[in-house]
């Protein structure tokens, strides 16, 4: 049982807060939410990996972030809104950060990202009228003038239709997250946040690369498979125009023999028996294209499996069934 005292103490930090949160006063909810917090040693690290400031790490923690796999993030996570790769969501007015825990070794550093991503949802939350015109016109510049990722234009394509509201939002975390190289005043901007950027920005380029390199093998693939197609393509046009050649051969060599001409038919046979070698030999060329082309599909189709399997992992298909 509480003892007076205590209860007095609780009512009075509850007097605080709501006090607080009617006068707004940031600094003082903040204490409130971080009082008696410890946060998670997986969260914890993924702030370390990250490289965040103790600015950013204080804006994660009031978030009380979670890594969950189960349907908890469902539950709080609108499915289908982020557009990059990242599967995560930040509950406005500092209510959560929610990170979905993914641990397919090849997309090590997604975690990563998605933390960096939604800690600057809620840091952009936090500018002050006056910062966020100023950090909007940087980001706007950048994008209108200098951004020449075609793979970030397009995610940044997929915002202005569904969330239009939101563009300017999701470029503060996009670019801080998945940019390398930014001008040098959002470069110090985003130094608030991290101690080194590049920890970001590599954790998305390796995991990136796992769908790039996959695609680009795939396309190498194709243009092996359309060469080789045209080359099987021309060699049975080839295969019966001689298999045609030496149907005609063969039908005069009967008729030599028919009538009697052997001398005409023995000049023949040697003709005859070299245009069935080139023929077995172009037959051999193009049943070991034809296994060429068959072994190339299969090698092609797996790397595709491998990028679809990558692809559903990083999608709504894969997250559990919300209430």
């Amino acid at each position: 049982m509480k003892t007076k005292r205590s209860q007095l103490v609780t009512l009075g930090v509850l007097l605080a807060l709501i006090v607080a949160i009617l006068v707004g006063h940031q600094p003082f909810i903040d204490w409130l939410k971080l009082r008696g917090y410890t946060p998670p040693a997986a969260v914890a690290q993924l702030a370390t990996e990250d490289g965040m400031t103790d600015q950013a790490k204080h804006v994660f923690y009031v978030n009380h972030p979670e890594i969950t796999a189960t349907k908890t993030f469902t539950d709080n996570c609108p499915v289908g809104t982020e557009k990059t790769v990242v599967l995560g969501c930040y509950l406005g007015n500092d209510q959560g950060i929610f990170v979905y825990s993914v641990d397919d070794p090849r997309l090590n550093g997604v975690e990563q990202v998605t933390a960096a991503h939604e800690m600057l949802h809620a840091a952009y939350r936090r500018l002050s009228t006056s910062e966020r015109k100023k950090v909007d016109a940087m980001l706007t510049d950048y994008y209108e003038h200098d951004l020449t990722d075609q793979r970030i234009k397009d995610t940044m394509n997929a915002y202005k239709k569904s969330e239009p509201k939101d563009v300017v939002n999701e470029m503060h975390s996009i670019f801080g997250t998945e940019v390398p190289n930014l001008p040098a005043p959002l470069e110090t901007y985003y130094k608030r946040y991290f101690t080194d950027r590049s920890k970001i920005t590599t954790f998305t380029a390796n995991y990136q690369n796992e769908f790039t390199s996959r695609q680009s093998q795939v396309t190498a693939y194709d243009a092996q498979l359309a060469s080789i197609k045209q080359q099987i393509d021309a060699n049975e046009s080839q295969l019966t125009s001689m298999k045609s050649d030496l149907d005609a051969q063969n039908r005069q060599l009967q008729a030599y023999r028919s009538n009697g001409q052997i001398s005409q038919y023995n000049a023949g046979v040697p003709v005859y028996n070299q245009a069935v070698n080139a023929y077995n030999a172009k037959l051999t060329d193009t049943k070991n294209l034809i296994n060429q082309y068959n072994d190339i599909v299969s090698s092609r189709n797996a790397i595709a499996l491998e990028e679809q399997e990558l692809v559903k992992e990083l999608s709504s298909s894969s997250l559990p069934a919300s209430n």
